[in-house]
């Protein structure tokens, strides 16, 4: 069986080569939804009809575990589908966000920002789990989803000349920390830093899920042992550009040409 990756476009990739990296000996299915990217505009009932499509998708396709790397799909439809989905349909399987492995990684930060989109924020899912682990915190939230689109083509003018609209209302809140709430941002973090102050962490959730998934798997031998040791990787998104086609390409030549699929 397989490592599922679900998100709603290039960010999904980014995660999936981060993973690969860190663990090449399993076998993974990335399967992006980019036919109706961005997520983060629109209703929570939506979100949560397409997140289910796509986690039934890989399920069917044998994946024994699935990481939600989209973060407005991890807010809005995670828990539902963990508390209603799975012990009816697939108890002996797993799925997981990227969320609160995100949290845990500034739980010592005061005054932390957050770069996401309008579902994620409007979810209040970052300060629902930050109350948690420290409540002192301070958290100072940006929606950003008109980014997306941008990153998506790699219109790299237009990401130049809107993002300082999102991210200097951030600091000017002095924050020690700055969450990329959305798994598309971390294309664009060498961007983010040169308009952050040297002193601010800028934390990318391509270098913590690896980390987590791997530690999670050590901790559940029942999960770890459905898996196969195959490393073979599989590529599949509802809509073909030319961004995401030279990236999976790039990354990963040896899982053949990017497919095409619909639900």
């Amino acid at each position: 069986m397989k490592i599922g990756i679900f998100d709603s476009g290039l960010g999904g990739l980014v995660i999936l080569r981060s993973i690969v990296a860190h663990m090449p000996q399993y076998p993974y299915h990335y399967f992006g939804d980019t036919k109706n990217l961005p997520y983060g505009e629109k209703s929570q009932e939506e979100i949560y009809r397409l997140t289910l499509a796509g986690i039934d998708y890989l399920f069917k396709h044998n994946c024994a575990l699935i990481i939600i790397a989209c973060n407005t799909a991890s807010a809005e439809a995670l828990r539902r589908i963990q508390q209603q989905y799975l012990p009816i349909h697939y108890p002996e399987r797993r799925v997981l966000g990227v969320i609160i492995p995100t949290i845990e990684e500034i739980r010592d930060s005061e005054r932390v920002g957050l770069l996401a989109t309008e579902a994620t924020i409007a979810s209040q899912t970052f300060n629902k789990e930050l109350a948690k682990i420290n409540p002192k915190i301070k958290l100072f939230e940006q929606a950003a989803s008109q980014l997306v689109p941008f990153i998506e083509d790699n219109n790299k003018s237009k990401i130049k000349q809107l993002l300082p609209n999102f991210i200097n209302p951030l600091l000017e809140n002095n924050i020690q920390s700055l969450i990329l709430g959305c798994t598309h941002f971390p294309f664009i973090r060498k961007e983010i830093k040169e308009l952050c102050d040297p002193e601010v962490k800028v934390i990318s959730q391509t270098e913590i899920i690896p980390a987590k998934l791997q530690e999670y798997l050590r901790h559940h031998n029942e999960i770890e042992k459905l898996l196969d040791h195959t490393s073979v990787i599989q590529c599949e998104v509802t809509m073909i550009t030319k961004h995401i086609q030279s990236l999976a390409k790039a990354w990963f030549p040896e899982s053949g040409a990017l497919r095409l699929v619909s639900l």
